[in-house]
């Protein structure tokens, strides 16, 4: 998808390593408005090439006084003044205006970090129909502060400590909050956001789904010749199925799909999307079972990372194999693959700034289809890599993708493997997670469930004898994208008869335990 398509203005974020970068760009996408994240050192040729109405300096760990502070580019506040483009600078980004304007930014005296209650102090734009006096809670996060504000700036509010708080320069249109307002934490955040986009920088709210779909169908049809032939992987997820169903909209039955078994699906999961795929979606698909390659390569491995590479590299032997198979019948090999990268992907995929990094840590070794034989030369298809996971549901529902389907919890690349901590191949322990999680009506509420087999044994006492046996953990979350998550809290009851059920009907279990940590510090899946 081309950006400068989009029926919208564009909201760019400029990310300097806040851990909140995300959240911006997600929050102002639902308000319908158009958003993008960049490195915030990116030269400036790269912001403006996209044109934005509006940039947004995300906030960071780093102090503006540290001698690899990460900057904006030089030309930036010359470019946005002379193009009439807004700016706003969120807690770091407001700190690098205000040094880079010729004021001064040094360390509070009173460094504020948690909620926080703010005043306002002078009536303006981005607090709506707020009045001097007002007050609201804010999420703070910052040990430097503005002390001396550059000409034309003026104070708009200050914390309880009497910190400034928010700023406004609005001869030259920057704005600056230091706080965090894309926040839950901060309850009118979004108020804030929403006023000071559609009030102060009078943005057009274009940004639908349906647009984005049209215009996918519009660039996939012109990347792929009317010969050419396309292969895509199905997971079996709703990424995946999503971006073969667009793709298929657009080319027909010259996409060809495959859905490989690997002995490590969830309860009868080969059955039930083979059903969806050729049932409800009309999809070209080939099933392969590759359930004993997988899993006699797995046996004895207990390393989780070691594990996803010994996936990834039999995947691509089945991949390899059925994309040879293709060519002989078609008498031409395939020129494009299908892969349902999302947005997160592609901004976990850039290291943030002042790192020293020139590349991301490995987060997920397995991630999409990773070194294919190098005479296959695909080229790739990405149409969902600017969107996140609810808005390729969105997607999804437009597309007709059944309901129930759009709502199926996300599940690993390496499926079961990385929720066994050791050996897959012993103690049973693949059907008893297959068994462990039952749904009890509130599957639509959790964004993620899952029980995880460990690799520890704990004594216990069943049918009045001592029992040395495993312990399974139980995990679920809520979240709206997956780049953030809190841990679900279960009724009582629901846990109750969810532990009597894995410790009656599941062999070799005597413990269940429940994971309450969020994403960050930890991951949502165990590994």
């Amino acid at each position: 998808m081309d950006p400068k398509a989009v029926k919208s203005d564009l909201v760019l974020i400029l990310d300097f390593g806040s851990q909140y970068t995300h959240l911006i760009t997600r929050r102002i996408r639902s308000l319908s408005v158009f958003s993008l994240c960049i490195s915030g050192t990116f030269p400036l040729s790269s912001i403006t090439s996209l044109n934005p109405k509006v940039v947004i300096l995300s906030g960071g760990p780093h102090s503006v006084h540290a001698d690899d502070s990460p900057s904006f580019a030089d030309g930036f506040v010359e470019w946005a003044q002379s193009n009439g483009v807004f700016v706003l600078g969120i807690c770091y980004g407001l700190h690098l205006l205000v040094q880079r304007l010729g004021g001064e930014v040094r360390v509070g005296e009173k460094q504020e970090y948690g909620r926080m209650e703010i005043e306002v102090e002078k009536s303006c734009g981005i607090f709506g129909g707020k009045k001097v006096g007002d007050r609201q809670v804010v999420w703070m996060s910052h040990g430097d502060e503005a002390a001396t504000l550059p000409n034309g700036f003026e104070v708009v509010a200050r914390s309880q400590q009497g910190a400034v708080a928010a700023v406004e320069d609005k001869d030259r249109r920057f704005y600056g909050l230091q706080y965090h307002p894309e926040v839950t934490h901060s309850p009118e955040g979004m108020e804030t956001l929403r006023s000071f986009l559609f009030e102060v920088c009078g943005v057009n709210a274009g940004w639908k789904m349906e647009d984005v779909m049209d215009e996918e169908i519009k660039v996939i049809n012109n990347m792929v010749g009317s010969d050419d032939h396309v292969i895509c992987a199905l997971s079996g997820g709703v990424d995946s199925t999503v971006a073969a169903t667009l793709v298929h909209r657009a080319i027909g039955d010259r996409l060809h799909c495959i859905f490989v078994d690997n002995g490590l699906l969830r309860y009868k999961e080969r059955e039930r999307v083979m059903e969806t795929f050729e049932r409800d979606l009309h999809l070209p698909v080939t099933c392969v079972d590759a359930t004993e390659q997988f899993l006699s390569k797995l046996k004895g491995v207990v390393d989780p990372e070691l594990k996803r590479k010994i996936i990834g590299k039999e995947f691509i032997c089945v991949f390899d194999a059925f994309a040879k198979e293709l060519e002989n019948n078609l008498g031409k090999k395939p020129a494009f693959l299908v892969q349902g990268t999302l947005y997160p992907d592609v901004i976990e995929s850039c290291p943030p700034p002042g790192t020293g990094r020139t590349h991301s840590h490995t987060i997920k070794s397995h991630h999409n289809v990773g070194g294919l034989p190098k005479d296959m030369k695909l080229k790739l298809i990405e149409p969902l890599k600017l969107l996140f996971k609810d808005e390729v549901r969105q997607l999804g529902r437009i597309l007709t993708v059944p309901y129930s389907f759009l709502k199926r919890h996300p599940f690993p690349g390496p499926g079961l493997a990385v929720r066994v901590l050791g050996d897959v191949t012993e103690n049973n322990a693949l059907d008893t997670l297959r068994q462990s999680i039952k749904d009890a009506g509130i599957y639509d509420s959790i964004w993620q469930a899952f029980a995880v087999f460990l690799p520890v044994k704990s004594v216990g006492v069943q049918g009045d004898q001592r029992t040395h046996s495993h312990v399974v953990a139980l995990r679920a979350v809520t979240s709206q994208d997956g780049m953030t998550a809190d841990w679900y809290h279960f009724e009582r009851e629901f846990l109750d008869d969810v532990v009597q059920k894995i410790c009656n009907n599941v062999r070799g279990v005597n413990r269940v335990a429940l994971d309450i940590t969020s994403k960050p510090p930890s991951t949502i899946e165990w590994e």
